[in-house]
């Protein structure tokens, strides 16, 4: 049984990986490939659009996200169908409504043609983007993981295929290359639908109205999608301050430097699709050890690919000349992984296991706050890129320190020595990045890691051991 158990976390896990994988794979190749083929300002534009639809998601009020936490843990067979058919067309319905009202004033406010087009594709994307999430939240949440892998295969297989022909056929404009993402998810999107037929497919008179479950839906996610708008905004108010404050070139080329420091976070995120499920199912008397297990051996992995920042520096400046200077900002902004992956990973998968979302939502706005004020005295008041750019990784240290004080408090564990450990590794990183910008970084770095390690070690040894016997249970 208990093999069979493991197993299967296995192939779930091997499900997203792979999926992820390919995500990451294209990631590699916009990041390293369309900006090396299409002007800076083309590629502003295009960073601009996936920018604004970073934040479609929200514009269901928190019904996928209500869904995905009320329904997490249970089997999808035992799903009330017709429930679900009458809360998906509902979501249609509203979804419709809310981008006919984006378009309509975006005719009458935005003058800009580049501007009035992005806004256009970003109506159209929000309508395939939720209808599709409602469906992926259902099968996240009921461990059917294998079709989730499957449906972001497909997009993204499908996006980059386009945008390969598009490429290699001469074509090097932004407005193509939206159309392409709108393509790959909305083909995705038909997947999804297929997955869920018995869902999304049903007679027309089993629909009804069901207010009461959205207003359940609702008041459960709303605190998530609002902790998670804040989250967003964190990073995103930041860059919003230097797309208004400076040109859209240089709003493209931080773009693609957080872009590159962001890249093992799909992996990170693969990893907690997975584990969501499996703790609203575990013995809540287990969850501090697994924790505290779990977040050994993940510091180590995050502490660990900031080694590889110097030699990937070199090799991405001299591939994209025309980027080279803003590559530089690697050395402030590669740590976002650590404290960005322990977030995703653990604390917020944690907190949602919890039902903690209101704590969730309280620690995002605080963070947001202070995001707001730094980025207003940064650019308008200093107009200094360098330290708005720091600001980034500073943001997201102080909001994974803060909610991780507070997770501590609900796991009763001692966390302390190790938050205090891994901030002093991240300012070594930065500082010997930063000033030094040579291979004697990696060589710094290196030798603090080591001594890392060292003091770690037997609690390293500890925490393999303890999954161990945790898999076995």
């Amino acid at each position: 049984m208990v093999a069979d158990k493991l197993f299967q976390v296995l192939k779930n896990l091997s499900y997203t990986i792979i999926s992820n994988l390919v995500s990451l794979l294209v990631s590699v190749f916009v990041i390293l490939i369309i900006p090396k083929l299409i002007g800076v300002v083309e590629y502003g534009y295009w960073q601009l659009y996936l920018f604004y639809t970073l934040y479609v998601g929200f514009l269901h009020f928190g019904w996928n996200d209500g869904i995905y936490l009320r329904y997490g843990g249970a089997d999808y067979n035992s799903l009330d169908k017709r429930l679900f058919f009458s809360q998906f067309h509902m979501l249609v319905i509203l979804q419709i409504f809310v981008a006919i009202v984006t378009a309509i004033i975006t005719y009458f406010y935005v003058e800009d043609g580049n501007r009035t087009f992005i806004f256009y594709m970003v109506s159209l994307c929000l309508v395939i983007t939720n209808i599709r999430w409602m469906l992926i939240f259902v099968l996240q949440a009921t461990n059917r993981i294998k079709e989730y892998a499957f449906i972001t295969l497909i997009g993204r297989i499908l996006y980059i295929s386009i945008i390969s022909v598009l490429l290699i056929s001469g074509f090097r404009n932004y407005k193509l290359m939206i159309w392409a993402d709108v393509i790959g998810k909305a083909i995705s999107l038909l997947y999804a639908i297929y997955c869920c037929k018995d869902i999304v497919f049903r007679k027309i008179s089993s629909f009804y109205f069901s207010f009461n479950e959205t207003i359940q839906n609702i008041s459960a996610g709303v605190k998530l999608m609002f902790a998670t708008i804040a989250s967003m905004l964190v990073i995103g108010v930041v860059r919003l301050g230097i797309e208004r404050t400076w040109d859209v070139s240089t709003f493209g080329k931080v773009s693609l430097t957080l872009s590159i420091s962001n890249m093992m976070m799909i992996f990170i995120n693969a990893v907690g699709i997975v584990i969501f499920p499996l703790l609203r199912r575990a013995n809540q008397d287990r969850l501090p050890n697994i924790y505290t297990s779990i977040r050994d051996l993940l510091m180590v992995m995050l502490l660990g690919i900031l080694i590889i920042y110097f030699p990937l520096k070199e090799v991405l400046a001299s591939w994209l000349p025309k980027y080279a200077e803003s590559l530089r900002y690697m050395a402030l902004l590669f740590p976002i992984c650590i404290y960005e992956g322990k977030m995703a990973l653990l604390i917020n998968t944690y907190l949602k296991t919890l039902r903690k979302e209101q704590l969730m939502l309280k620690i995002n706005i605080a963070t947001l706050i202070l995001s707001t004020v730094i980025t207003f005295v940064f650019t308008v008041v200093l107009n200094n890129l360098n330290l708005v750019i720091v600001s980034i990784v500073f943001l997201l240290a102080f909001r994974a320190v803060l909610a991780e004080y507070f997770l501590s408090k609900i796991l009763k564990v001692h966390l302390g020595k190790d938050i205090i450990l891994e901030l002093i590794l991240t300012l070594v990183f930065i500082a010997s990045g930063w000033y030094i910008d040579s291979w004697l970084t990696v060589i710094v770095y290196g030798v603090f890691y080591l001594l890392y390690i060292l003091v770690k070690y037997k609690v390293i040894i500890q925490a393999i051991n303890d999954l161990k016997k945790i898999a076995k249970e």
